[in-house]
């Protein structure tokens, strides 16, 4: 450092997670570190106006804040997506960002899975129906099997590849769609390893039964699932997101739904977190919804807090943090 003073990191809202590992990590680096405990931008920029390093969980860090923040090296995310920083002004203002890549590749994965069985199987329905009353209850539309039907996997990073590894042996064809992996030899043969047939999305959007979701959030993303998109999947086809909440047009899923088109959805996130009450896919047997907990294991509850405090450090002291999302210079 060229000064003599400490350097300072400051964890914004901590509100479902131990940032106690994190905090010992910093400050045996020297660092000086404040837990503020609040999303409110005008509360981060007060108690943050001399921090080196920012730690947010779910606070979105817009232009406005960043602007204010005059010594920010670093906003270290503990999160794969990183839609709720402006990035660009990030970039902008020289300020890395940074989030956790394959942290909970597993996690993910594994609950993208259970979701899908979940969904596949109606338990949902069956659950509510193991009664002495309604025993003999059946669904109007008998679960498929699975070895009979086509999986697509939108988005094939580590998660997507992952997921089509876990759940790809139980489907008869496995089609994929990502316009950002390369097209190499090593890459083609590591989804052919995996059983994935890599084609456009207009295919894998028309031929999966079961169609899952692996991309960020990003303005090209945003309601990438609309009416037009749903109304060329197949009939009684299975919607899966474990990524964002804001890749779908949740009215017109409500309303495929409704009109029987799809046949089910199994989510992690929503648009909207925590939803109202009144959110129209609270509460449907035809829904599969988790709190936004795919990642969330005994191993990741620590492995977020550390990684996001370690890509912080690492920023601060050396300028190159572990796993920056921007490039500077």
């Amino acid at each position: 450092m060229s000064d003599a003073r400490r350097p300072v990191a400051v964890y914004t809202d901590v509100d479902d997670t131990d940032p106690a590992p994190g905090i010992a990590l910093l400050e045996s680096q020297g660092f000086e570190v404040r837990v503020l405990g609040t999303r409110n931008p005008a509360a981060i920029v007060a108690g943050a106006a001399d921090a080196d390093a920012l730690l947010p969980g779910y606070a979105a860090i817009t232009r406005e804040t960043i602007a204010a923040l005059p010594r920010l090296k670093v906003i270290a995310l503990m999160s794969m997506g990183f839609d709720y920083v402006d990035v660009d002004a990030a970039t902008e203002h020289g300020i890395h960002v940074t989030n956790v890549p394959g942290a909970a590749t597993e996690e993910v994965a594994t609950h993208a899975l259970a979701l899908l069985l979940a969904s596949a199987r109606q338990l949902p329905f069956y659950t509510a129906s193991a009664t002495p009353e309604r025993w003999n209850e059946r669904a109007a539309v008998a679960p498929p099997r699975l070895s009979e039907r086509t999986l697509g996997v939108v988005g094939l990073g580590r998660i997507g590849r992952e997921f089509a590894r876990q759940a790809g042996p139980l489907f008869g064809r496995v089609l994929g769609y990502d316009p950002l992996l390369p097209d190499d030899e090593g890459t083609r043969d590591e989804l052919a390893a995996l059983g994935i047939e890599r084609t456009g999305l207009d295919k894998v959007r028309r031929g999966s039964d079961a169609l899952s979701l692996h991309v960020p959030l990003t303005p090209e993303t945003e309601r990438m699932v609309d009416a037009a998109f749903l109304a060329e999947m197949p009939a009684g086809a299975l919607l899966l997101n474990v990524s964002r909440g804001g890749l779908i047009d949740n009215a017109a899923l409500v309303e495929a739904l409704d009109a029987g088109r799809l046949s089910g959805a199994a989510l992690d996130v929503l648009d909207e977190e925590p939803p109202s009450r009144g959110h129209p896919l609270l509460g449907r047997d035809d829904v599969v919804l988790t709190p936004h907990i795919a990642y969330f294991s005994q191993r990741t509850e620590i492995e977020y807090v550390r990684i996001q405090a370690q890509n912080a450090a690492s920023a601060v002291l050396t300028g190159t943090p572990d796993s920056p999302v921007n490039r500077l210079g």
